[in-house]
């Protein structure tokens, strides 16, 4: 799969599922809604309409896929039922359909029959389903992302949309954003793939210079002993250890008109052992994802910046490798992090909590930024909180809380709350001889809670601004492959800053925002009178 190019379109080709299979993707009951007269186009006289017909009544009552010629024109209906936590465009199903109908060596179509408001998260479900990352020898496997190899070589699949209900078609810019969102969620699935030999911190720094060269932007970087010269003792504390030295690096976005300033940080921990508080032999594979949060961030700043964000943006990445040397951080070592907070290490394996910690006070004191959202493969205890399919959410701000859920579900990339509670849960970080420690006394007391906790204290808990934290351990793989998670969550979230009509359709609406707004409105009034 990973020589396959995805294209999107608002109509549907003439195809013949002999040479270009099809599956036909949907709700039973939007499948329901489809005319024949409409769709066989696609079946290249191959399919009659009796047997169509005969096909869309059997799904009704079952949800297997339904073959309607061969192998290669299929009907996949997605599940009826959906609870009020799932996206309601069952776009983890999506996913799964697509893996199960798709057919390597040859061009092919996917038709999407969903009503408009679904159709950015089945873009992304799509996405998921073409990993790029491949290091398998067979040839059909040899493409790899930046190849010289002819592009005429690639297997093209064309996602194609039925729209239904009295809506109006995608436009040409709508299907653009499209594409684009399928490369930023699968180049940052790639990223999380590739293992840490090829994906260190100086090659994250490289896929950063290629965003940022793409966008027009130059890309802001201090590194290695110039992290500990300025003050940040929680990324150099992590990454000094390392071959490869640990980073900060800032691309930042600046639109003439902005009123808002809003930074992502992300967490990149390249490969994580655990330090001298090292993992087991069966907790360390899978440790090339623990840089979820920033891959998931790099994405979803170029579709942003790509799609026309109106508002300053910027996206922090906290890059480091949590090695095992003798510069190592040892427990009972005390840094002091940007914020001149003082911690006691206790467990070196905890070390997200540290490089963001430097992030995010970086993104308040030096960005100026009002709305900072931190993004990380944090905790363990992630999944036993919200499961594999929901990030767990934090905030101070119960509005953005509603919308962060919100986004999830217009976007799938799943979220769900977990308590806000400092005076209950930050006493766990008590140190006798520093500020704080940075692991918790009791990690049966809101595990993945006091994690987001020991990030917004070096803010403060009395910070004015918004501050909001995704712990994504779980989401940012299904199995043995990335997920790409982030990308939509975060474009869908801040989708009213978007120019792009289709993500400020799905963007939910800030209470907060509307707030603002209205005072602003009403000291207008009160200028004009």
């Amino acid at each position: 799969m990973a020589a396959v190019k995805l294209k999107f379109s608002s109509a549907l080709s003439s195809s013949d599922p002999h040479a270009n299979p099809v599956v036909i993707i949907g709700i039973p009951k939007n499948l329901a809604k489809i005319n024949y007269h409409d769709i066989n186009v696609k079946f290249g006289a191959r399919v009659p309409e009796e047997i169509f017909s005969s096909a869309l009544n059997s799904v009704q009552s079952s949800p297997d896929v339904c073959p309607l010629y061969l192998n290669s024109a299929t009907l996949s209906p997605l599940p009826t039922k959906c609870s009020r936590h799932n996206a309601p465009s069952r776009s983890h199903a999506i996913t799964k359909c697509v893996h199960s109908a798709a057919v390597s060596g040859k061009d092919s179509f996917i038709v999407i029959a969903c009503e408009k408001h679904d159709v950015f998260p089945s873009a992304i479900a799509v996405a998921r389903a073409y990993p790029l990352y491949s290091k398998k020898t067979n040839l059909s496997n040899k493409l790899q992302a930046g190849s010289t190899s002819s592009e005429k070589s690639l297997i093209t699949v064309t996602v194609e949309y039925l729209l239904i209900g009295n809506t109006s078609p995608l436009t040409e810019d709508e299907c653009i954003m499209l594409e684009r969102a399928a490369e930023s969620v699968r180049t940052t699935a790639r990223i999380v793939d590739t293992p840490c030999n090829e994906m260190n911190t100086d090659h994250f720094l490289e896929e950063i210079s290629i965003v940022a060269k793409e966008l027009g932007i130059v890309p802001f970087v201090i590194r290695d002993k110039e992290l500990e010269n300025q003050g940040f003792g929680g990324i150099y504390g992590v990454g000094k250890a390392a071959l490869n030295p640990p980073a900060l690096a800032v691309l930042s976005h600046l639109p003439k008109g902005a009123t808002k300033t809003i930074a992502w940080v992300g967490k990149g921990i390249m490969y994580d052992t655990g330090g001298l508080s090292i993992k087991g032999k069966t907790a360390m594979p899978g440790m090339k994802r623990d840089c979820g949060g920033a891959s998931g961030i790099l994405g979803a700043f170029r579709l942003a910046v790509l799609t026309g964000f109106k508002e300053n943006l910027h996206a922090v990445f906290c890059l480091a490798e949590n090695s095992v040397g003798p510069l190592s951080t040892r427990p009972d070592d005390i840094h002091t992090l940007y914020s001149g907070r003082t911690v006691e290490i206790n467990n070196t394996d905890a070390e997200g909590r540290l490089v963001l910690a430097d992030g995010v006070f970086y993104a308040h004191k030096d960005l100026k930024a009002d709305i900072i959202l931190d993004m990380a493969t944090l905790t363990g205890g992630q999944s036993v909180a919200t499961g594999k399919q929901h990030a767990a959410v934090l905030t101070n701000n119960e509005h953005w809380e509603n919308a962060m859920v919100n986004a999830g579900l217009v976007s799938g990339d799943l979220t769900f709350p977990i308590p806000f509670c400092p005076e209950f849960h930050f006493s766990e970080f008590n140190s006798a001889v520093a500020d704080m420690k940075n692991s918790v006394a009791d990690r049966s007391n809101a595990l993945s809670s006091c994690a987001g906790l020991f990030i917004l204290a070096h803010l403060g808990f009395d910070y004015p601004g918004v501050w909001m934290h995704v712990d994504m351990a779980a989401p940012v793989h299904c199995g043995e492959r990335a997920t790409g998670y982030g990308v939509g969550f975060l474009v869908s979230l801040f989708g009213r800053y978007s120019n792009s009509a289709l993500l400020q359709s799905i963007g939910p609406i800030i209470d907060e925002d509307i707030a603002e707004d209205a005072r602003e409105n009403e000291k207008k009034k009160m200028r004009l009178n």
